[in-house]
C-alpha cells in the first residue's frame, strides 16, 4: 500500500470514528430521523470527509438499509439503534457502526462487540477467513444469541464499498488466506431470532450500476457519476441539488434502464431484533483498526 493511501485510509477512520462517538448524543426521545442523518453527514463533511453511503439508522428488527427518506417522519423513541456511516478521502473508505438502545438490550449489544473486537485481533497475513467466522459465531453463540450469516464483512478498494473477498459471521469452511494490505469491513451481526435476513421495504438509498446513455435529465446522472461513481447515495442528498419531481422521474428512469439499483432494507426473517458492531481494518502482522479511537 503506498504512503499516500495509508494516509487517506487512516484519515478517513478517524473523522469516521470522532462522528460515530458524537452520534450518540443526538438520540433524543422525540427528534426525527431525518434531522439526526443530516446532523451526523454534516460533521463528517465538517471534518473534511466525503459521504461514503448514507448514514444508516436501522431499528429493531431491520438490520441495515434503512436511512431517512425525504419527508420522513420517524423519531426516537428508545429504539434498538444500529448507526452505520462510511466516510471516504479520495475514494479510501472507512466504514463502522455501533448498536444503542434500552438497557434491557444490553447483551445483545455487547455480544456483537465482542465478537467484533475478537474477530479484529485475527486480521493478519495468513489467516484463514473461516476462522474469523468461527470465532464471530462462537462469541456470539455464547451470549445466547445467533449470528447473521447472510450478512457479512466486505472488502474495500478505492472508491468501491464490497469489493472482492468477504468475511462471514460463522464458520463458512472457506480458507483463503488473508493477504497484506487488504482492508475490510468486518461487522459481525446478532439476533435473537434464527440469523437470516430478507428484502424489506424499499430503502431511497442507490448506486450506479451500469453506464448507459439517458435522453432526459442527462444532467442528474452526470452529477451522480461526478459526485458518488460506485458509491451508494441517498434520494435526500440529490435534493439539495435538483427539484423532487425531477429527482423522481431521473431516478424512475434510471432504474427502468438498470443505470442504478435501489437496496432493500434488510430485515430479521422472523422480526427479531438485531445488534451490530463494525470497524475498518488493515491487515497486518499487527492490524490497523483505523476507525477506532
Amino acid at each position: 500500500m503506498k504512503e499516500q493511501e495509508l494516509k487517506d485510509y487512516k484519515k478517513a477512520g478517524q473523522i469516521a470514528a470522532e462522528v460515530l462517538e458524537s452520534s450518540k448524543s443526538l438520540f433524543k426521545k422525540g427528534k426525527k430521523f431525518s434531522d439526526i442523518a443530516e446532523e451526523i453527514e454534516s460533521q463528517i463533511i465538517k471534518k473534511g470527509g466525503n459521504l461514503a453511503f448514507p448514514v444508516n439508522l436501522s431499528c429493531n428488527e431491520i438490520a441495515a438499509h434503512y436511512t431517512p427518506h425525504p419527508n420522513d417522519e420517524l423519531t426516537y423513541e428508545a429504539q434498538l439503534i444500529k448507526v452505520d456511516l462510511g466516510v471516504h478521502i479520495n475514494g479510501c473508505v472507512a466504514d463502522t457502526a455501533i448498536t444503542i438502545g434500552p438497557k434491557e438490550n444490553t447483551d445483545l449489544i455487547e455480544a456483537s462487540k465482542e465478537a467484533l473486537n475478537k474477530a479484529l485481533k485475527l486480521c493478519t497475513p495468513g489467516t484463514e477467513i473461516n476462522k474469523i467466522g468461527k470465532t464471530i459465531q462462537e462469541t456470539i453463540e455464547n451470549y445466547g444469541f445467533k449470528p447473521i450469516k447472510n450478512l457479512s464483512g466486505h472488502e474495500l478498494t478505492t472508491h468501491v464499498l464490497h469489493s472482492g473477498q468477504v468475511i462471514p459471521n460463522y464458520n463458512n469452511q472457506d480458507k483463503t488466506l488473508l493477504k497484506e494490505d487488504q482492508v475490510f469491513a468486518i461487522e459481525p451481526f446478532a439476533t435473537t431470532g434464527t440469523g437470516l435476513v430478507k428484502d424489506g421495504k424499499l430503502s431511497t438509498i442507490y448506486s450506479l450500476e451500469e453506464h448507459k446513455p439517458l435522453r432526459a435529465n442527462r444532467d442528474v446522472l452526470k452529477y451522480i457519476e461526478e459526485n458518488y461513481k460506485t458509491l451508494p447515495f441517498a434520494k435526500r442528498w440529490l435534493l439539495k441539488k435538483f427539484p423532487l419531481p425531477k429527482v423522481t422521474l431521473a431516478l424512475a428512469q434510471m432504474k427502468s434502464l438498470g443505470i442504478i439499483r435501489e437496496y432493500s432494507q434488510l430485515i430479521e426473517i422472523n422480526k427479531s431484533l438485531v445488534s451490530q458492531a463494525e470497524h475498518t481494518v488493515i491487515i497486518k502482522d499487527k492490524p490497523i483498526i483505523t476507525t477506532k479511537i
